[in-house]
């Protein structure tokens, strides 16, 4: 398993989008992303910083249900 790494939001929305998640708003420095899955609807928040922190990128993989080395081939 590969270590998460620290990237601008900027490729962390593009990958998610290459994933099948949609850009719903920004508020602020905050992007709201939103995915549907079956019968369920899932939403992420992410931080418009460059570079996002490790640990907050780790946190948002995990409520979109992708791992690090999942997440990397997006990229």
């Amino acid at each position: 398993m590969s270590k998460v790494p620290s990237l601008p939001y900027t490729e962390i929305v593009r990958a998610l989008q290459r994933d099948g998640w949609t850009g719903l708003r920004q508020r602020g420095s905050h992007i709201r992303l939103q995915k549907t899955t079956g019968n369920e609807v899932l939403k992420l928040t992410i931080p418009a910083h460059k570079p996002v922190k490790r640990s907050t990128l780790a946190h948002i993989l995990k409520q979109a249900r992708l791992d690090v080395d999942e997440f990397l081939d997006l990229l």
